[in-house]
């Protein structure tokens, strides 16, 4: 299973998560909700939102996120962060 991140062009949040995932080597499922009318639902069907970035790995989902928010959420999940490559990342960032 492959994460998802749902991104607006331009969006400089986005484009700092994005940076952050290339970083520490997430390979990501990246889909540009501007773009495709269905990934716009998904988003919101999963976030209860339309902002981005948001972040989708089977049940964990972090929506309107900076990357520090992102890390604080990560945080809580050991075996979510394990899944991605992060566990060793976390005491860096």
């Amino acid at each position: 299973m492959k994460p998802i991140i749902y991104i607006k062009p331009g969006c400089p949040w986005c484009n700092e998560a994005l940076a952050y995932f290339q970083q520490h080597g997430v390979d990501l499922d990246v889909r540009d909700v501007t773009r495709s009318r269905s990934n716009m639902q998904r988003m919101i069907e999963i976030s209860g939102q339309s902002l981005t970035p948001t972040f989708e790995y089977g049940d964990f989902v972090v929506a309107d996120f900076s990357v520090d928010e992102f890390v604080d959420e990560v945080a809580e999940e050991p075996e979510v962060r394990r899944r991605l490559g992060l566990a060793d990342h976390l005491e860096d960032d």
